[in-house]
């Protein structure tokens, strides 16, 4: 089937394209011998954050096109903890009409509800540092892109509410509204640096184009993350002192940040946080506390540079691979991070994020295959929503 280009995914046409073809048949059968009103379960199988917002907006949008209504119930309401095997909503409805919509319902709720608890779980290991969210780069397109930002958005505002600064805005224009922001955050790429020839031209260069803006640096490109970091506070002490700048560390995992190797790491470490390495440790929590890449002992020791150097205000915005286990061992560091840049609240494991959906009521009654008996409605258990 060839959809046009100007259908909505919410278009009949687009529906029958990418649902899988026994739905269809489904629905042609039910219409043969007879329709009737049926409710969906649908859950995961991992602990996840209640991030069901794109899956309702879907299931609304193609009821008033196809003149209906669904029924929705949410047992746990958005942003909230749901646990494995736990239905996320039950939908009810003409069994011909929702036939089809299983495959891009599922679609659209699973990934979103893992990277919710992901980003949850991001803030609550490390709760007095700000997250700006840089998950498009790595998103398969438009939608997952809306998606991944909504879910960090989600699975902020969860930790917020436990005390945790969260995600204060994200990288890109077009999905900052799920932040409450106009627009994206940032300040330059490495190819900016590139191009500049040198660390503080870049800023230079930045800072003459965007004087009223904050001026965060990248530090890595050279290699001199030390060296580069101090040289552009030197050149605009005037920021360093006001708060208004930062030095983001992004070095890659093929190397260490200036001046570090494992003997340094280690007694950086052990002049801040001795206790996070006298315990046993995995090799990946190794890495992450004295290891290359942006480790536990680089941020100390940029910290400790800036402060020796006499620039206490400058912030430390940290990036690569910060998911919830690198948050965790930087909390164990007590690592100085004023904000993180990450896109790993992206699920790593995909197949965590397959939704499944049964149905477990045909014309009320109760009805689900074997072994799926945990879905059925228990009273008093559910939140309807419109």
């Amino acid at each position: 089937m060839t959809i046009p280009n100007a259908a909505p995914e919410t278009s009949d046409a687009a529906i029958a394209a990418r649902t899988d073809s026994y739905f269809k048949r489904t629905r042609s059968v039910v219409e043969k011998f007879g329709d009737c009103h049926v409710t969906y379960a649908v859950f995961l199988r991992r602990p996840v954050i209640s991030a069901p917002r794109l899956a309702l907006d879907f299931l609304r949008t193609v009821a008033e096109n196809r003149g209906t209504e669904f029924s929705i119930e949410l047992p746990h309401e958005e942003g909230t903890w749901v646990g494995a095997g736990d239905p996320l909503l039950y939908i009810g409805g003409s069994f011909a009409l929702l036939s089809e919509l299983e495959t891009i319902v599922l679609q659209k709720l699973g990934p979103a509800c893992v990277a919710a608890h992901n980003a949850y779980q991001m803030c609550l290991e490390l709760p007095n540092v700000a997250f700006l969210a840089m998950e498009a780069r790595h998103c398969a397109g438009a939608e997952m892109q809306e998606m991944m930002a909504y879910a960090a958005a989600v699975g902020s505002a969860a930790a917020k509410r436990e005390g945790a600064k969260g995600f204060l805005g994200n990288a890109n224009d077009a999905t900052a509204h799920w932040f409450g922001e106009p627009a994206g955050r940032g300040t330059m790429p490495h190819a900016l640096i590139g191009y500049a020839g040198s660390t503080v031209r870049a800023a230079e260069m930045f800072h003459a184009t965007f004087p009223d803006e904050a001026l965060t640096v990248l530090v890595d490109y050279f290699g001199r993350e030390v060296t580069d970091g101090l040289a552009v506070c030197a050149r605009f002490p005037e920021i360093a002192a006001s708060g208004r700048m930062a030095v983001r560390l992004d070095t890659h995992g093929g190397r260490f940040l200036e001046g570090l190797d494992p003997a340094e790491s280690y007694a950086v470490l052990e002049r801040h946080a001795p206790s996070a390495i006298r315990r046993y440790r995995s090799d990946t929590e190794l890495r992450h506390l004295v290891g290359t890449g942006v480790s536990a002992a680089a941020v100390w020791r940029m910290r400790e540079a800036l402060d020796e150097a006499g620039y206490p205000h400058v912030r430390i915005v940290a990036s690569s691979g910060f998911g919830v286990g690198k948050c965790r061992v930087m909390a164990e560091a007590r690592a100085p991070i004023d904000v993180v840049g990450t896109g790993s609240f992206i699920p790593d494991a995909w197949s965590e994020t397959y939704a499944t959906a049964d149905i477990v009521e045909y014309d009320g009654a109760p009805r689900v295959k074997i072994g799926r008996e945990f879905l059925l409605r228990r009273n008093g258990a559910r939140k309807k929503q419109g």
